[in-house]
């Protein structure tokens, strides 16, 4: 069996909902670059998908050298630990990459199961200084490797006059708070009644698409916001560059890419400080942060921006010469290494 084979476990359903995740597009990746490459789930059911993943683990033992297994908090976490087990009982070697916002805090409430979890890796990757930071003490040779983005997809266009142009690209989801960018577009429609706001995401049905039209309407901004479902990622760089300000409202989060796209276009990031975004946003150098369900904070940012063009375009081109460095020209050389490393033995 060829070293460079390899097993990628992880949520492999874009066609079917649009949303794009990191694994896959490492998984084209690799197979350009000439490895073999398996991947599982396709499945959206939860049930259904975890029992895709092991049965794939140990149906396909023979089609892979290593396995790399992508860890999320809540259940998910579970899903990690069968299938590692798995893996394990075929004798091959796994990686595990760190995902999930949340894991700091499941790992401080069942600090022992993450450590058997990352002990048993032949290598742990993580995609921000972030969870490198807070996941340290569970594991400590941890390897940054950061999510990566394909530059020349996003036309840049540099923001030193941005007009009240408002986008939010996120999944509609209680932890990405997407009320708060209503509540940002109300106390700027005040000041500016031009100000509009594009949403693009797709409905996680947990409510939350609900109560952010309703709480519009009750407001009468209904006719300033515009909703687009998930979009394929290619169209993302299209709808980002109908803005000039990217939102990013959550409670809850990691390294997201859609932070990283805005930037590849040149949009100026407003955007809370929860969990990793202030190891992702060096504040007032490539976006500005905002205490995480604070409108008011987030509204004087945007303004900021609005009235300073100099900032506006410090900020734009900061933020392109940082999606730059996330290329996938630098990372896809960094998961060759390492998977070939851990699949030789090395």
């Amino acid at each position: 069996m060829p070293t460079n084979s390899v097993l990628l476990v992880g949520n492999f359903f874009s066609s079917s909902v649009s949303n794009r995740a990191v694994c896959e597009d490492l998984a084209e990746r690799l197979t350009e670059a000439g490895w073999r490459v398996c991947v599982t789930s396709q499945r959206q059911a939860r049930f259904a998908r975890l029992a895709d993943m092991a049965w794939a683990a140990w149906r396909r033992r023979r089609d892979y050298c290593v396995a790399h297994v992508e860890v999320f908090s809540g259940p998910a976490f579970a899903w990690a630990e069968v299938v590692s087990e798995v893996v394990r009982t075929c004798g091959k070697p796994y990686v595990l990459t760190l995902r999930g916002g949340n894991l700091p805090e499941l790992a401080r409430r069942c600090p022992r199961r993450v450590r058997r979890l990352l002990g048993g890796a032949a290598a742990v990757t993580v995609p921000s200084a972030y969870l490198l930071e807070r996941m340290r003490q569970y594991r400590q040779d941890l390897c940054l490797i950061p999510n990566p983005i394909e530059i020349e997809r996003y036309p840049f266009r540099l923001r030193s006059f941005p007009a009240p142009r408002l986008v939010w690209l996120r999944a509609f989801h209680r932890i990405y708070n997407p009320v708060l960018a209503v509540s940002v577009l109300r106390l700027l429609t005040e000041i500016m009644p031009e100000a509009c706001l594009l949403m693009v995401g797709r409905d996680k049905q947990d409510g939350s698409l609900e109560r952010l039209s309703a709480e519009a309407r009750r407001l009468g901004l209904w006719n300033r916001i515009k909703l687009i479902p998930g979009v394929p990622k290619v169209d993302a760089p299209r709808c980002l560059n109908r803005g000039d300000i990217l939102l990013n409202t959550p409670d809850v989060d990691n390294t997201p890419v859609s932070v990283l796209e805005g930037m590849a276009c040149g949009l100026c990031i407003v955007s809370t400080d929860a969990g990793g975004l202030p190891y992702l946003i060096e504040d007032g150098r490539d976006g500005l942060l905002s205490p995480a369900g604070d409108p008011s904070a987030m509204t004087s940012n945007v303004l900021r921006l609005l009235k300073d063009p100099t900032l506006a375009a410090e900020l734009s081109l900061n933020g392109r010469r940082k999606a730059e460095s996330c290329d996938w020209a630098y990372v896809l050389p960094k998961w060759i290494g390492l998977l070939s490393s851990v699949a030789s033995g090395r």
